[in-house]
């Protein structure tokens, strides 16, 4: 739980507000954010910069480097968990917690789902420490094959081998909740591809039944843009109720739409997304009303990048006489991301978390491509960004 100061009221929060937003930035700092968000606007650097930086590392050009000074140091917190304690100490002294998010992919073997699976492990050793780190979070497909995953959700028959590999796969993620549940810290599982969903659903209820009985300790993820998420939102609510035990949520809009609408395209079934961006938003202000409503049962985090979400779950939570720090609420965004959000939202007292991706500079440029080109296709999204950044340079006059 992030420490508590005196409340203030919402009407005096702003997200406007560029000095609290990047009081946590020296000059220098603010200066290269500048510079970044400038190349990250134009969406032609953007696409074309994943095959070019590929090319360079198996030439064995130099790269690697560039990358980590830019891009890398901007929306990482490091290589290693020591590496991201300078930015989990800078992140509480402004009163923003920390989700350590070991953002490695594209792994394929059963030795290193086992590193993955131990280094979560890690990061809720981590979180024990103290306040700082009050979250942790893992993808399924960290610790398994897609193809895997894939396979179990048609609903095929698993070879012996393939059975025996499913069981290892259960037992990663089972220990890792088993871990949070004994030191008390929440863990949540990231939402994936519409086609390898179901089985993570599933893992997801079966660890909420085993360890939320006396504290929600363990979240599944529920990607807004899928027109069926709030209807299942409901219905594992109501579970939750019937048996007894609490419904972590983490809301978000979702991270793979472009690739969701080609592949339902291509294989001609229908798309799982929202028809348009306002169903989504209206299923999202649903969901996040809905949670409020149900804090008896559920406790939830809003990942959003969204401002007018962020003030919507505000004037809920002042509506219904809710204070900013309920262990049940918290706002998320990533770092580098939405700091007008971020640092106004805990200056105002309400809890706040930033995701700090970290991992070695080659295992994650998959993740920051994929950040690069999901903000550069959300409309405006890095031209707000870059304003902000514009506003306060020149309020600093630098």
């Amino acid at each position: 739980m992030i420490e508590s100061r005196p409340i203030n009221k919402p009407s005096a929060l702003s997200f406007d507000n560029t000095e609290i937003a990047f009081s946590h930035m020296s000059d220098s700092e603010l200066k290269k954010a500048y510079w970044l968000f400038k190349v990250i606007n134009v969406n032609f650097l953007v696409k074309i910069g994943p095959p070019i930086t590929n090319f360079a590392l198996k030439l064995g050009l130099p790269i690697v480097g560039i990358i980590r000074k830019t891009i890398f140091s901007h929306f990482c917190g490091g290589e290693s968990i020591k590496d991201c304690e300078n930015t989990i100490n800078q992140l509480a002294n402004y009163k923003v917690g920390t989700i350590l998010d070991y953002s490695i992919e594209g792994e394929n073997n059963e030795k290193a789902f086992d590193e993955t699976c131990h280094e979560i492990i890690s990061t809720i050793n981590r979180a024990t420490k103290d306040h700082k780190v009050p979250f942790s979070v893992f993808k399924v497909t960290g610790l398994a094959r897609l193809e895997l995953l894939e396979k179990i959700q048609r609903g095929d028959q698993l070879s012996e081998k393939e059975n025996l590999e499913w069981l290892r796969v259960q037992s990663r993620v089972d220990m890792i909740c088993h871990a949070a549940f004994q030191a008390g810290i929440p863990v949540m599982i990231d939402a994936e591809e519409t086609w390898i969903q179901d089985p993570i659903d599933n893992m997801t209820i079966d660890m909420m039944k085993k360890y939320n009985r006396i504290d929600p300790i363990v979240y599944n993820t529920y990607q807004i843009y899928r027109h069926d998420r709030l209807a299942f939102l409901k219905e594992n609510a109501q579970e939750a109720e019937e048996n007894n035990y609490y419904l972590g949520a983490k809301l978000v809009r979702g991270a793979y739409m472009e690739k969701e609408r080609e592949r339902a395209a291509e294989m001609g079934y229908e798309s799982p997304i929202q028809p348009d961006k306002a169903a989504t938003d209206c299923d999202y202000d649903e969901a996040v009303k809905f949670c409020v409503e149900h804090l008896h049962r559920i406790a939830f985090v809003a990942g959003t990048h969204n401002e007018n979400s962020c003030r919507n779950l505000v004037n809920l939570l002042e509506e219904h006489n809710i204070e900013g720090q309920n262990p049940k609420v918290y706002f998320s965004q990533l770092l580098g991301m939405s700091d007008n959000l971020s640092f106004n939202l805990s200056h105002a007292n309400y809890n706040v978390v930033k995701y700090v991706p970290y991992g070695p500079v080659k295992s994650v440029l998959p993740y920051l491509f994929r950040r690069a080109q999901e903000n550069t296709a959300i409309a405006g999204q890095m031209g707000r960004e870059l304003g902000l950044i514009v506003k306060e340079k020149q309020r600093r006059r630098i």
